[in-house]
């Protein structure tokens, strides 16, 4: 049986660990330095612990911690897994960490699921069910590798894709990491008007939903994908300008609408394939 093991039970990580539990697949091994949530964790799996060399054999590792912790960890599994192991992270910035040069295989990926809740508590084994899950192996990456992690990806019902780890990064920031600092500026936009806060309904509550998102995760995304959020934000800029000074704003609008409502399912799955 293939060990698995998962670093950091937060939102993402405790999904992994009760999605995959219910395969009963795998021997699943888990670190967390959190004492409330190893007691938890172990009532799925006995392998919980806050020693590191708890995932010495494992197989394959997804490397769940912030974006800025990540690369420590990383540093940490080097010196403790052996060549064969395969190391993935599930950090929402790619291209930062592929450069590098590890004793072990790593392949980048990320899972595009998660809400604006964070911990072990709201983690749950259908965050995944539907989600795109994004790997970006090296251009050298073993085939075999890549297919493995894939097959595990696929068990927590979501779907892989092979993407460039830079073109990630950009996407990312158009779709994920600017709708957030968005959400933030649109709250702060308030901060000073009484008024607006009392007549805040449900469009103000929804757009500003991701505000309440993890603020490490939020500065880890900043500092690391600047850049290209940087970049986001001047295309909302002229994107907004032309549509509002367009003389078919209406007709504009219209194709505007009907395409959100074709990228989406009914039950909020995105439907855009290639």
């Amino acid at each position: 049986m293939k060990k698995i093991g998962i670093i950091s039970l937060g939102l993402i990580g405790g999904s992994i660990l009760k999605s995959l539990s219910q395969t009963n697949t795998f021997e699943l091994f888990a670190y967390t330095t959190n004492d409330n949530t190893i007691t938890k964790a172990k009532k799925i799996t006995p392998h919980v612990s806050n020693d590191l060399n708890n995932l010495k054999n494992c197989d394959i590792i997804f490397v769940c911690s912030p974006i800025s912790k990540v690369e420590g960890i990383l540093q940490k599994l080097n010196n403790l897994v052996n060549s064969k192991t395969i190391v993935t992270d599930v950090a929402s910035v790619k291209s930062v960490f592929m450069s590098k040069i590890y004793n072990f295989n790593f392949i980048g990926s990320h899972p595009m699921a998660g809400t604006e809740h964070t911990g072990f508590d709201y983690s749950n084994e259908n965050l995944f069910n539907g989600a795109k899950w994004v790997i970006t192996p090296k251009q050298n990456e073993n085939i075999e590798n890549i297919e493995r992690l894939k097959n595990i990806i696929t068990l927590t019902n979501a779907k892989p894709i092979i993407m460039d780890a830079n073109e990630h990064d950009i996407a990312v920031a158009l779709i994920s990491h600017m709708p957030l600092i968005l959400s933030q500026g649109l709250f702060k936009n308030i901060e000073n008007n009484n008024n607006a806060k009392l007549l805040a309904s449900s469009g103000f509550r929804d757009m500003t939903r991701l505000a309440m998102s993890n603020t490490q995760m939020a500065y880890d995304m900043l500092n690391y994908n600047g850049e290209n959020i940087d970049k986001a934000f001047k295309m909302l800029e002229n994107s907004i300008k032309n549509l509002i000074k367009n003389k078919e704003y209406f007709e504009i609008i219209q194709q505007i609408s009907q395409k959100r409502k074709n990228m989406y399912d009914e039950n909020g799955v995105n439907n855009i394939n290639y």
